[in-house]
């Protein structure tokens, strides 16, 4: 049994903002490193322009999830789109790997193996200087929204971040935290260039920028190929479940309890049920009415319920 309703702040309101403003920051932020870069001859600045451009293309990525994974069920997707956002924000951590880390790696080791010559590094510190703060504010955005949905959650932030099936969020925050590392990274580099005259400072940390953009991309890859196998809700909350159902009369057991997690306030739940010897026809389907009914009321991210009325072992 299930009704399929259309969750109209999944992937919207809160998400879609914090999303847009990293966007838009990253954009800005790519463009004044490009031009910091070549003024001061600096491969880290020039990673760091790369990082910011592969942010920017992973926003637009996860602006794109958001739009899609929202749109309601239909005849061809009778479970509707929420699993859309995964591929998306899969590809967005492909981007990041392919439009940051492996520029950082080449343009570190040609750094270090044919040199650079150095330009003026006081626009790389400007530009550095500015990146930090709007990076920074950027972070602010998504943390904030990230701990808002940890209090509701009732679990702490970092366990949140975690397991979050909000992949958009946890992609910002974990891109702007790298951001502002690699932002660190760089003027490391520009200084010590600056003070022994050497380009190694600069192309070793453009290597350590590559190296944590590919840290980022593996961890972002991760989580969103979890949810398009298939993720079940956490066990608490399975249990819970159980105790729900049994909480109905005519229901004996839980022979078997199916989840699946659809998007961030989005799941699925699906069981085998041991009804009463006695119960009738139109009493089973009221049971299940309610249990479906009790389950949305105490859990709002389960948005299909379907029970299988099924014999127990001893029943014949």
């Amino acid at each position: 049994m299930a009704r399929p309703e259309r969750d109209e702040t999944t992937g919207g309101g809160e998400s879609t903002f914090t999303v847009i403003v990293a966007a838009l920051a990253n954009l800005g932020i790519a463009l004044a490193k490009a031009v910091a870069g070549v003024i001061s001859g600096s491969s880290a600045m020039l990673s760091e322009a790369a990082h910011s451009l592969a942010d920017t293309v992973t926003e637009v990525l996860l602006l794109t999830s958001l739009k899609r994974s929202v749109r309601p069920a239909d005849e061809d997707h009778p479970l509707g789109h929420g699993p859309e956002r995964y591929i998306w924000a899969l590809l967005a951590a492909v981007a990041t790997f392919v439009g940051g880390a492996v520029f950082s790696f080449y343009d570190g080791l040609h750094t270090l193996t044919h040199g650079e010559e150095p330009g003026d590094p006081l626009i790389a510190y400007i530009v550095l200087a500015l990146a930090f703060l709007l990076e920074g504010y950027s972070l602010r955005t998504g943390l904030r929204q990230a701990r808002g949905a940890a209090a509701r959650a009732r679990v702490p932030f970092g366990r949140y971040l975690r397991r979050t099936p909000d992949t958009a969020v946890k992609a910002v925050v974990m891109e702007d935290s790298a951001a502002l590392i690699g932002l660190v990274l760089a003027a490391g580099g520009l200084l010590g260039g600056q003070l022994t005259g050497s380009g190694v400072f600069d192309g070793v940390a453009s290597l350590c920028i590559g190296a944590l953009l590919l840290y980022v991309a593996w961890v972002l890859g991760r989580s969103n190929a979890e949810f398009l196998i298939g993720r079940p809700l956490p066990p608490a909350v399975r249990e819970r479940i159980r105790a729900e159902l049994l909480a109905e009369d005519d229901i004996e057991a839980v022979l078997e309890l199916t989840t699946l997690v659809q998007g961030p306030r989005e799941a699925l739940v699906a069981a085998k049920v041991d009804f009463r010897d006695g119960a009738t026809a139109d009493r089973i389907e009221w049971t299940c009415e309610r249990a479906e009914r009790r389950l949305r009321a105490e859990l709002p991210m389960v948005r299909r319920v379907y029970l299988d009325p099924t014999p127990g072992a001893r029943k014949p």
